[in-house]
């Protein structure tokens, strides 16, 4: 079954931390075990990859409840349930969430002092994030996902619309971010001058040039994706010159024949499409450049400890 919200959780969350003091992992085990959770649901991460998703919705649990007086924290990395958290659960409430810990003066002040402390125009926001069932975490990589979404779709209209000349100079830059081809101008002399069937530049592997990967660049707007025979043509090339090292670069897709036929070559053959291309580029920050960062931080422990 799906890892229920974090609100979902608030219930058994309690319910394990009126058993006596207990840890974050540990009561996800627990959780994890009633749920009947697949091994890949445990192991679940958020889209940053910090923290796994059943962690994250138990702290957040654990948090909430924490600012309603239900849990408290004996001492550092534990919680346990408090008078009024063992009260609750002795009423038999089929499910705890936001709206029930607002019956809670303690909680009701931390909720309307979050909304309080923010402009007046992110009053709604910040109380319609509160009462989401998705965490902080989640909801942070979620507006994430979507404006990285909208800025690749935005870069590959972009790249489209420039000429064949603009593409070769986007892909010298991304790989010298990558770290190939030494400097741009070295980069520049081997990319796009090398006039071979099928080549359209050949960029060093490495500053000292001891190996080679050549290029194969096709501009192509989508819908017009690259086959089978475009990649056969390109090890032709490839084995003509003596080379094992190829990038297929396009702005479109490729079929899957012509994935199929790329995997089972000796030679080595990176396949680089437009959604993996703006991957890249948002990556090495080639063709953009750093809007807004947001830094959240957290208690150090450390600081607290004696």
């Amino acid at each position: 079954m799906p890892i229920p919200d974090y609100q979902a959780l608030m219930l058994p969350v309690l319910t394990i931390a009126a058993d006596g003091a207990t840890r974050v992992p540990a009561v996800a085990e627990k959780v994890a075990d009633q749920l009947r959770l697949s091994d890949e649901e445990r192991e679940e991460m958020l889209p940053s990859g910090r923290q796994r998703v059943l962690h994250n919705r138990i702290h957040w649990a654990k948090f909430y409840m924490t600012k309603a007086g239900l849990v408290t924290s004996p001492q550092r990395g534990l919680f346990t349930a408090t008078e009024a958290g063992r009260a609750l659960l002795a009423q038999k409430p089929t499910r705890i969430d936001v709206e029930r810990l607002k019956a809670y003066p303690a909680f009701s002040a931390f909720y309307d002092q979050t909304g309080r402390s923010q402009p007046t125009d992110q009053v709604a926001a910040v109380t319609e994030a509160t009462a989401s069932e998705a965490t902080p975490e989640e909801q942070i990589d979620a507006a994430s996902g979507l404006l990285t979404s909208a800025l690749k779709a935005e870069l590959l209209a972009r790249i489209i619309e420039q000429s064949p000349a603009f593409f070769e100079r986007l892909i010298v830059e991304l790989l010298v971010a990558m770290g190939y081809g030494g400097s741009h101008e070295d980069a520049a002399r081997r990319l796009g001058k090398s006039g071979d069937g099928g080549i359209d530049g050949i960029i060093d592997e490495d500053r000292l040039g001891l190996d080679r990967i050549y290029v194969q660049a096709k501009r192509y707007a989508p819908g017009s994706g690259v086959g089978r025979p475009e990649i056969q043509g390109f090890v032709g090339s490839l084995v003509g010159l003596g080379a094992s090292k190829g990038v297929f670069v396009t702005t479109s897709s490729f079929s899957k024949q012509a994935q199929d036929y790329a995997r089972g070559l000796q030679q080595r053959i990176i396949l680089i499409d437009g959604e993996r291309l703006c991957d890249l580029m948002i990556e090495f920050d080639v063709g953009v450049r750093r809007y807004r960062s947001i830094e959240v931080k957290r208690i150090d422990e450390d600081f607290f400890s004696e």
